[in-house]
C-alpha cells in the first residue's frame, strides 16, 4: 500500500513550488505532463513506498519542471504555462486532501513579488523574507510573544 508523504506548496506568477517532506528518499520519480498532472513516487529510509498524483489548477511547461532532491525533502518548481496567480493548487474544488498544505516560508504575494528582470531566474531555492546581511541573532529562529501581542 502506497502512503503519501507531506506536501508544501507555495507560487509565484511564474511558478509553483511544491516541497515533498521524505527524509532520505531512494528511486525518486517525477512527472510532469503539459495539461497540468504531476505525478511523485519514491522509496522511504524504511523500504515504503510513497505515491501521489496531482491535478493542477492550470497548464503546465514540463520542460521548465525542476527537481531538488535534499537530504530531508525534495523541492520541485514547476513552470506555468500562463503566467498569473492560481486560485488554488489543484484542479478540483474540493477541500484538498490532508497531506497537501501551504509553504507560508515560500510563499508570496503578487505585490510582493520581485521584479522579474532583476530576479534571479534560478530562484527555486530561495525563501521570501530571507535577506543576504548578516545579524547578531544569525540562526535563531524570532518567535514574537503572543501574549503582548493580544494586550495581556
Amino acid at each position: 500500500m502506497s502512503r503519501h508523504p507531506e506536501v508544501l506548496w507555495a507560487q509565484r506568477s511564474d511558478k509553483v513550488y511544491l516541497t515533498i517532506s521524505l527524509p532520505d528518499a531512494k528511486d525518486i520519480c517525477v512527472k510532469c505532463e503539459p495539461q497540468g498532472l504531476f505525478t511523485f513516487s519514491a522509496v522511504g529510509v524504511h523500504g515504503e513506498s510513497f505515491h501521489f498524483t496531482l491535478e493542477l489548477f492550470g497548464k503546465i511547461v514540463p520542460e521548465g519542471c525542476k527537481t531538488n532532491v535534499g537530504l530531508r525533502n525534495i523541492i520541485c518548481s514547476i513552470m506555468k504555462e500562463e503566467k498569473g496567480w492560481w486560485k488554488r493548487l489543484l484542479k478540483s474544488e474540493e477541500k484538498p486532501a490532508p497531506y497537501i498544505k501551504v509553504d507560508w516560508n515560500k510563499w508570496c504575494d503578487d505585490e510582493e513579488q520581485p521584479n522579474s528582470d532583476s530576479a534571479s531566474d534560478d530562484d527555486d531555492a530561495a525563501y521570501v523574507g530571507e535577506d543576504d546581511e548578516s545579524s547578531d541573532d544569525e540562526g535563531l529562529l524570532y518567535l514574537p510573544d503572543l501574549e503582548k501581542a493580544r494586550g495581556n
